[in-house]
């Protein structure tokens, strides 16, 4: 491959490995994005799309999107923030996965029990800008100044391990199950951040005529996310009933509402959250709605 094959082509940013990877080519898939990268390579062509998919660390995505340099790319919100890119980056789509929480975390028998009883202490993380930010607002609420504030040290890995080998009195982590952390000895006495994946785009794309094609791959993968979030509803129901059943079931957006042959009956089908499914039915059929029948979205586009 040569930089020529290149031209003309949407560069799109996959985390090349760790927790969002698998997931990416799942929703790379579902977007109908062939593509078959030989021997490990960092950059390769899209068969059925100009576009040129490029695998770098998840850190490195929000700098190259934000510069320009790639047109897409999907990265963890906590990268991006972390990175100090928020400015240069557009978060185009949540994609649902990835969910994890930036957690302060302590030994849980020892004697801190609050984030301020840990300010002005020792704290060992690999986001030195987002805890240095969390921290700097609790020393200024206690009026800690130069010495007194809290020390933030960066850890590139294995931060869990901090507290018990005496280089920390906390930490502060990505936690998504807590299963290491228990193991570790630590919980947590505070939640910095919420994250998530995203997609991301530049705030000043660089290669305009490209936009069209980004708001098609954004679209596919919208429906990739939705389809993976919800599942289609459908039902008959007496039409009186009706405006209590749409309160059931509102749909993203409206539901499909058909009349029967038989003479006050409608039938109504609407998309619904996987993980509300079982009481939506349970709703419904206190309502007195019949034929109640659940679809999978997995292989559509919404």
């Amino acid at each position: 491959m040569n930089v020529e094959s290149l031209d003309g082509r949407l560069l799109f940013a996959i985390p090349k490995k760790g927790r969002l990877y698998e997931k990416c080519l799942s929703i790379l898939a579902g977007a109908d994005i062939q593509f078959r990268r030989h021997n490990r390579l960092d950059v390769c062509l899209v068969q059925n799309h100009p576009i040129a998919l490029v695998f770098l660390p998840a850190s490195d995505i929000p700098s190259f999107v934000g510069k320009g340099d790639v047109d897409l790319g999907i990265t963890g919100h906590d990268v991006i923030l972390e990175s100090q890119m928020q400015q240069h980056v557009t978060e185009a789509l949540r994609l649902g996965f990835g969910k994890c929480s930036l957690q302060v975390q302590v030994p849980e028998a020892g004697p801190i029990k609050t984030v301020k009883d840990l300010a002005g202490k020792r704290v060992v993380t690999s986001f030195e800008v987002l805890s240095g930010e969390y921290f700097s607002k609790i020393d200024e609420s206690l009026g800690l100044e130069d010495e007194a504030k809290t020390k933030i040290e960066y850890v590139g890995g294995s931060v869990e391990a901090a507290c018990a080998l005496g280089l920390a009195d906390g930490i502060v982590d990505l936690v998504e199950s807590g299963d290491t952390m228990r193991a570790a000895g630590l919980h947590a006495i505070a939640t910095v951040l919420e994250t998530e994946a995203v997609l991301i785009k530049s705030s000043v794309p660089k290669h305009p005529g490209l936009e069209p094609l980004v708001k098609q791959i954004t679209s596919r993968i919208a429906g990739v996310v939705a389809a993976s979030k919800y599942v289609v509803c459908q039902y008959n129901i007496l039409r009186d009933k009706l405006p209590e059943a749409t309160i059931i079931t509102p749909g993203r957006r409206a539901p499909t509402i058909s009349p029967l042959e038989e003479e006050n009956w409608v039938a109504v089908s609407s998309m619904v959250e996987k993980k509300k499914i079982a009481d939506i039915m349970d709703d419904l059929v206190k309502i007195g709605a019949h034929d109640i029948m659940i679809f999978n979205l997995d292989n559509c586009r919404v």
